[in-house]
Formats: C-alpha cells, structure tokens, sequence
C-alpha cells in the first residue's frame, strides 16, 4: 500500500508540474552577411548581438523572460534577405537587429512591416530605408545624405583642385552614398572628372585603376565596400600611382588592411563617433576584448540596438511592436552609443559623421 499510495502521490505531482505553464522565451534575432565576402561585417553583427543577450539574460532578460537569439544569413543578397525575413516571422521573432546591406534591409523591411516585427538596422545608410519604411522601422547609424554632405565638402574643402573620380558598386548602398556625395560636391561648384561604376566581387581592377591614372585623377571617392576598395589602392600602389582614396563607414573592418598592407595607409573614411571610446561603453569594450575580440566597426551599433529595443520594450512594458514605437519615439535611452533616441522617421539622433584615417594596420580620428 505505501508504494502505491507513493506512486500515486508523484503522479499527481508530476501532473500539477505539466499543468504549469513554462515561462516562453522572447524570440529576437539579427540578419547580415554571416557568409561571403562582407562576412566580416557580419560576424561584427553577430558577436554585438550575442553579447548584448547574454548581459540581458545574466540580469533577468526582459520583462522577466529570457530573450533567445536567432541568426540569420543574407549573404547582403536581396532575395535571400526577403527568405530570412519569412524565416524569422514564421519562427515567431519579436524584433530584428539587421540587416547591415541597405540592399538587404529595404526588401525585408517590407517583410517585418507586413508581418509587424520591428526592425532597427545597426549598419544600413540608404535613406529610403526610414524614408520610405514603416513606423516599425528604425536604424541606430546615420545615413548617406549626412554622410554625403560630409564627404563632399571635405573634398571640396580638402582636394578642389584636383581631379576627382566619384565610383560606384550599383548596390543600394554604394550608388546611394556616392550619388550624394556627387550631389554636395556639385553643390559647392565642383564637378567630378569621372564618375565609373564597377562590379563588386571582381579580383581584378587594375583597367579602372589605369583608366583614372590616364586620366590624371589626383582622388578618388569609392562608394563600396572593403573588398573593392582594398583591391583597387593595392593594384595602384602597383603600378606606382600615388592617388588618394577617401571612402565611407564600409571600410571599418580591419579586413581592409589585410587587403591592402601598406598601400592602405593614408586612406581617408567617413564613420560616426567610434562608441569604443565612450566611457559608458568601457565596461562592454573590456569583455570583448578579455574574450580576444575587438568590438570594431557595427559590433557595438548592434549591441545598441538590442540595447534601445530592451529598453524601450520595458518602458512600454510589451513586446507588441505598436506600444514598442511608441516607447521608441518617445524616449531617450543609456545605450552603448551613448544617450540616444529616435525622430519621426526612425532616424537615430546622435552625433553625424566623422573623419578617420587608416595608420599602420589601424584607424583613428584625423586629428
């Protein structure tokens, strides 16, 4: 009798265990280019995000639930972007730290609009992102009309008497943050010797190389990315031409030198403020590096993202992605980036752009 009754005492007890509901995991993710050839920047996204979960979890997560993070790989192509969006909505995720191509945030953006998960982009600058988004789209980096404002009149104020070539990828964000530093260049009175598209992905640059060495370009501005950029200062270096390149925030990856060498010194970029020198940000920076990572580039944006949304979500006290923009739009909060907040389109507001310079295998302010 003693060992029947016992038997019955634990069923009615694992019973009463199953009958309790488990606390659900708040499902949340980021999407960039975990593979190809701007993986580095992908592996930045990733290494902010996991990050920022793990300091969120280790303090309770979020409005008393745990979050669990979902990566997702777009290889920066349009169609494999729209395929991760569907990936995330049908897995149940609540908010989006990505993507890092403009090419790829756009056609997904209308994913997460149509389905209602928010998205806060760490790393795209095409305005048309927020311009043309919906109220559940944001993004913690600038965008390519600051930074084309910016570019074009250092390079007016700076190179006006040389001859300048303005080159492009054709991707949304190349094309974007070229054409409008065009656009400020043409505003201050000054036209451009040359303006060249190319194909991103190419080994082999040294034509485009000569075609501006012949025809006197003193600077050229790439809107693109490292790979291309790095090609084409090592393949000018080679053939003894002594242009100067200036370029965008797709360069913030020590990739760039591992590309270039020594033909990269003296590049010239655009960037916001580096978050790794805010004090608010040192704690962060130092578990990074006491892991044997260094935060460079989007790894900090992202971890602000993820920061922001956190924030905003326990101000509004939900995840619904109604009350969640709402919160946004109407705080500021502590992040990684400093004390930030959101305007109307979902733009963040905190300072522009900078310029930084590559030295011996590393960037830093021009001072």
């Amino acid at each position: 009798m003693r060992n029947l009754k016992t038997t019955f005492v634990a069923a009615a007890v694992l019973a009463a265990v199953s009958l309790t509901p488990a606390l659900a995991e708040i499902k949340i993710s980021t999407a960039g280019p975990m593979t190809g050839q701007y993986a580095s920047f992908g592996e930045q996204m990733k290494r902010g995000a996991e990050m920022a979960v793990a300091d969120l979890n280790a303090k309770g997560g979020v409005l008393g639930q745990k979050l669990s993070l979902q990566i997702g790989d777009d290889a920066c192509d349009p169609k494999q972007a729209v395929a991760v969006a569907n990936k995330f909505v049908s897995d149940g995720v609540v908010f989006v730290a990505g993507h890092f191509c403009s090419g790829s945030s756009i056609p997904a953006s209308k994913v997460y609009t149509e389905e209602g998960i928010l998205q806060i982009s760490p790393a795209s600058t095409n305005p048309k992102l927020t311009d043309e988004g919906g109220d559940n789209v944001f993004r913690t980096c600038g965008r390519d009309d600051q930074q084309g404002i910016v570019a074009g009149n250092f390079l007016a104020d700076k190179f006006g008497s040389k001859k300048i070539a303005v080159l492009h990828d054709k991707t949304a964000y190349g094309k974007g943050l070229a054409d409008e530093t065009k656009k400020q260049l043409n505003k201050r009175g000054i036209k451009e010797a040359m303006y060249e598209a190319y194909t991103a992905g190419e080994k082999d640059y040294s034509a485009l190389v000569s075609k501006m060495k012949s025809a006197g370009i003193g600077v050229f501005y790439l809107g693109g990315y490292h790979t291309e950029a790095g090609l084409m200062i090592r393949q000018a270096r080679e053939q003894a031409y002594g242009v100067q390149l200036v370029s965008g925030d797709a360069l913030v990856t020590d990739e760039y030198w591992k590309i270039t060498g020594k033909s990269g010194e003296g590049t010239l970029m655009t960037f916001s403020p580096d978050p790794r020198k805010n004090a608010v940000a040192k704690p962060v920076v130092d578990k990074f590096r006491k892991g044997g990572y260094e935060p460079e580039g989007y790894t900090l944006y992202t971890y602000g993202a993820i920061q922001a949304w956190a924030q905003a979500v326990a101000k509004a006290g939900s995840t619904d992605t109604n009350k969640v923009v709402a919160s946004l739009r109407s705080n500021k909060f502590e992040t990684v980036l400093g004390n930030i907040g959101f305007d109307k389109t979902g733009d963040v507001t905190a300072p522009g752009y900078v310029w930084y310079e590559w030295k011996g295998g590393t960037y830093d302010y021009i001072k």
